[in-house]
């Protein structure tokens, strides 16, 4: 019986850190922040970081709910703009800036980072949201926040998990030595 508690238990315990372990973006070449809130009528900025290999390629920020329907909105080389976006490549330090100005709540959608190139283009998803004053009155809004924060809110998942595996083992050591359970 403690055998198998305990392998359970070191087994739960290793696919939590190897999950806890596993990268959080999709890319490894190509990465940004997965949400992005901005107050209307303001502007906002993203950074789209990249592998070094790709510093001569075309970059560019679309927009659509699916990559492979979306809608260019600015593209390098020589920073295109549109009248409200912006985009700017640091190649020297592997990325590019998406600027949008005057923000309206027809800019909130999903955008894409793509790096183009022959074959199959490189992109990762980054979505939009515009709010009024800031607040997160919006429980939609309010879940995506949540979820942008999943890097660190997972580690703080596993340190609970953890804190309640430890007592766990102890009582099953308890159980399996004595056979009957000692409560203080």
């Amino acid at each position: 019986m403690f055998f198998f508690v305990s392998f359970f238990h070191l087994a739960t315990a290793a696919l939590c850190l190897f999950w806890l372990t596993k990268p959080a973006v999709e890319s490894v070449q190509l990465w940004s922040p997965e949400v992005v809130t901005a107050v209307y009528g303001g502007s906002v900025k993203v950074l789209c970081h990249y592998d070094p290999e790709f510093s001569k390629h075309t970059k560019y920020w679309c927009k659509g709910k699916i990559y492979d329907f979306c809608t260019i909105v600015v593209k390098t080389p020589r920073n295109r703009q549109s009248a409200r976006n912006f985009i700017t490549d640091d190649r020297e330090k592997g990325f590019f800036t998406i600027t949008m100005t005057y923000l309206d709540h027809s800019d909130e959608d999903m955008y894409w980072c793509v790096i183009a190139q022959t074959g199959r283009n490189i992109y990762t998803g980054v979505r939009l949201f515009i709010s009024n004053a800031g607040n997160y009155s919006d429980p939609i809004l309010f879940l995506f926040v949540l979820i942008s924060r999943w890097p660190v809110l997972r580690w703080i998942l596993f340190i609970v998990m953890f804190c309640g595996l430890v007592p766990t083992l102890m009582l099953a050591r308890r159980i399996k030595t004595t056979g009957k359970i000692w409560l203080h």
